[in-house]
């Protein structure tokens, strides 16, 4: 039968799960019309469950269509779903009940995998009690809170997080009919006017909300080391995007599965955390879910982790992550690398003797250094950076052409002698290459990374480390690398006050302006090199 005809044999309906306090969980499932039973796959989302992830996923009923029992329910408190919601709080104990329930329903033949990204991606590693998943597919996620759901370093995501915080607020406006607070929050979000006024905003609105929590340093942690390590020895498929501001997440998982004995496939592309480019990533998920629940072979070998070199434009496939071989690079200033672009100089290693100097930088609050593009974006992706390096708040240090092409594969890391005059500051850094193109300057942004110290500790001249977002790219013969330093990121992330307090507890009138002091004696950016032998 045809795919068209397949998928006119898949019917659905909604089922409902009764928890023991009463809450009733709803649930739609696609299925075909004739056999059964079947493995089921199953999602557990807050955003509806009509919705299904369908902005990056195949719609169910394409799954159904080649043999699956297709679930996707609304987590406690949302969609259609009774109770309270509370961000990941009850998705260990409502997955374990609804992992049993799902097993016994007469149209499952007992093995279930997992699918979903971002919250769907976390819920697939929380389950109360011995009885988890055959196989999971988690995409774009990460296991800590802490460090994979809010921030890069000490740095708060502040577009990200006011944005994901206002819809997740928005949804509950809507389940109490609270047209007038729903409207506010569209019209901020709309607007741009969230970017300064989302944080009062979540506090009049949705006082429970998980980023008021988050931002004010507490963390309640939903995952159980016992359980996660019982799901991470299963077979397990990670999806990331060199864009996505939770690859950390997902190599943190690809790590951790290893270490409990586990044998995950990674795959990243040139993905952002909502557009995967027609990666035929439900193409690969059904093959996994083949495999593992209906015991086909593999289509084809495949080597466990895959990754999408974006200077080359193909895949780099082998049986681990690519082996390593750091390069370093040396920074030269003497107080001109953010007015003169050829005062900033990025030496390669042999050119370490003539590395050293200073510069100081200035960070003004009424006209602080914007960011764009990279992974903590709302329009994430691939930029050209040459405005923003010609500003005089910007620091720039640029090769020479390169001799050879160089591949990176890793997590780039800045380490510099810095100190703030005031009791804050943070590092906003870029990795690019430089092009030259009819004439004309392209800085093509790579990689990003941020930083961020409060209090007295930022007034010591000592080294500060910034790793930024990990990649993998080739840079051709003939390019330069620069590497651009700010101390700001707007809207990126919040604006250091210099006060030593977080951004979102000081109002725009007392942030002050911040000097920082660099030293460049012995500062480098360690490179991490694909090893000849891995090309």
């Amino acid at each position: 039968m045809d795919g068209a005809g397949a998928l006119q044999e898949v019917i659905h309906g909604d089922r409902q799960l009764v928890l023991p306090d009463g809450v009733a969980l709803q649930a739609r499932c696609w299925r075909p019309r004739q056999g059964g039973p079947w493995p089921a796959l199953l999602m557990r989302q807050p955003y509806g469950r009509a919705l299904a992830s369908t902005m990056v996923y195949a719609h169910p009923a394409w799954y159904a269509a080649h043999g699956y029992l297709v679930v996707v329910q609304d987590v406690r408190g949302c969609g259609d779903s009774g109770g309270r919601f509370r961000l990941f709080a009850n998705e260990a104990p409502d997955g374990g009940r609804t992992m049993t329930w799902l097993r016994a329903q007469p149209d499952c033949n007992g093995r279930i995998g997992c699918y979903g990204f971002s919250y769907q991606g976390l819920t697939q590693l929380l389950w109360d009690g011995p009885d988890v998943p055959d196989c999971t597919a988690p995409a774009m996620t990460g296991p800590s809170l802490q460090y994979h759901w809010c921030r890069d370093g000490q740095a708060d995501w502040w577009v990200l997080g006011l944005a994901w915080a206002l819809q997740l607020a928005a949804a509950a406006c809507q389940r109490r009919r609270d047209a007038v607070a729903h409207g506010r929050i569209r019209k901020a979000l709309r607007s741009q006017d969230f970017v300064e006024e989302g944080w009062g905003l979540l506090q009049q609105v949705d006082p429970e909300n998980h980023l008021l929590r988050w931002w004010s340093g507490n963390w309640d942690s939903p995952v159980t080391d016992g359980v996660l390590a019982t799901v991470l020895r299963r077979p397990m498929l990670l999806i990331g995007g060199w864009y996505d501001p939770y690859l950390r997440g997902v190599m943190a998982l690809h790590d951790q599965s290893l270490k409990a004995g586990g044998c995950p496939r990674l795959v990243v592309g040139p993905w952002t955390h909502g557009n995967w480019h027609g990666g035929q990533l439900d193409q690969r998920h059904l093959a996994f879910f083949n495999q593992y629940l209906k015991d086909c072979p593999p289509e084809q070998p495949q080597d466990a982790v895959q990754l999408f070199d974006v200077g080359r434009g193909h895949w780099w496939r082998g049986p681990h992550w690519p082996r390593q071989a750091l390069g370093y690079c040396w920074l030269k200033g003497a107080g001109l690398s953010g007015v003169d672009p050829r005062a900033g100089v990025l030496l390669l290693a042999s050119g370490k003797a003539m590395a050293g100097g200073w510069d100081r930088l200035v960070l003004d609050p009424w006209r602080p250094t914007p960011a764009q593009g990279g992974h903590l974006d709302l329009k994430a992706g691939p930029t050209d950076r040459h405005a923003l390096d010609c500003r005089s708040d910007v620091l720039t240090f640029t090769t020479t052409p390169l001799p050879c092409a160089l591949t990176l594969s890793g997590t780039v890391r800045l380490q510099v002698q810095a100190a703030s005059g005031d009791q804050g500051f943070d590092l906003c850094c870029a990795l690019s290459q430089v092009r030259e193109m009819g004439g004309q300057l392209r800085v093509e942004q790579l990689s990003m990374g941020v930083e961020r110290w409060l209090g007295p500790q930022a007034q010591a001249l000592t080294w500060r480390q910034v790793d930024f977002q990990p990649l993998l790219q080739t840079v051709a013969a003939g390019m330069r690398l620069r590497l651009s330093i700010a101390l700001a990121g707007w809207p990126l992330i919040g604006i250091n006050p210099g006060t030593g307090q977080a951004p979102h507890t000081v109002a725009p009138h007392e942030r002050q302006v911040v000097v920082v002091q660099f030293c460049w004696d012995e500062a480098c950016l360690r490179l991490p090199l694909l090893q000849p032998a891995d090309l």
